[in-house]
């Protein structure tokens, strides 16, 4: 026979249910990642503030999303200095969460970020890295005023949400890539049309003056297509 659940974990393991269930019918990324941070601030004890750090393709970090301009300028303060909690769970493979019980006694090992953050009104702070599979994508970034408003029972929570968020959010941002794809895709073939039918070439000949053309301006393929499909016109075509 199973051991019943005391009310709070109960309570706690419903919410989650119904979290990953909300994320997961978000129809874009910034959608997904603004419902993680509210719900990281109604959810977690302690909790003022939120905010999502991640990597972007040139491996730099950006907030993607934040309940208040103080969570956006304690990430804009990490990420310019290169140093912080959340931008060791962020950046740092190694580290899957830091607790911060008060910043005000941080300064040795944050010197340069530590009093910027108190000057922000940040008495404590934890950071949860989001990722799926080893692959990273970022980081939860919670923010409190007061020092040591992050027990041991925020921390349990905020890893709990941390991984539903990640799912989520590894899920949004596939669906996302993937109709990327898809409309650049469809540029493209838009693009090689026009081209076969002003000059009367085949498919394979529309598809080598797009790709001569990119190489040439050093422009993306999908960025040559949409300009002819915007323009009716083939840059550099008198040349082909």
């Amino acid at each position: 026979m199973s051991a019943e659940l005391d009310p709070y974990t109960e309570e706690l393991a419903t919410s989650l249910a119904h979290m990953a269930r909300d994320l997961l019918s978000e129809d874009t990324v910034e959608k997904t990642l603004d419902r993680i941070v509210s719900e990281a601030v109604a959810r977690i004890d302690g909790c003022d503030e939120a905010s999502i750090m991640i990597l972007d393709r040139e491996r730099t970090l950006r907030t993607v999303a934040s309940t208040s301009e103080v969570g956006q300028e304690s990430d804009r303060i990490q990420a310019k200095l290169g140093e912080g909690p959340c931008f060791d769970a962020a950046a740092d493979p190694t580290v899957e969460v830091f607790r911060v019980a008060d910043m005000g006694g941080s300064g040795e090992r944050w010197p340069q970020y530590a009093p910027q953050a108190r000057a922000l009104g940040v008495g404590s702070m934890i950071g949860f890295r989001l990722f799926t599979n080893e692959q990273g994508l970022g980081a939860l970034n919670l923010y409190s005023s007061q020092p040591d408003a992050f027990g041991k029972r925020s921390e349990q929570v905020g890893w709990l949400f941390a991984s539903h968020a990640a799912v989520a959010f590894a899920a949004a941002r596939n669906d996302a890539q993937l109709h990327e794809a898809i409309a650049t895709r469809q540029g493209i073939g838009q693009a090689m049309g026009i081209i076969m039918h002003r000059y009367k070439v085949s498919e394979d000949e529309a598809f080598a003056v797009l790709k001569r053309v990119s190489q040439a301006r050093n422009v993306k393929l999908r960025d040559i297509a949409h300009e002819v499909v915007e323009t009716g016109e083939v840059p550099g075509a008198e040349g082909r």
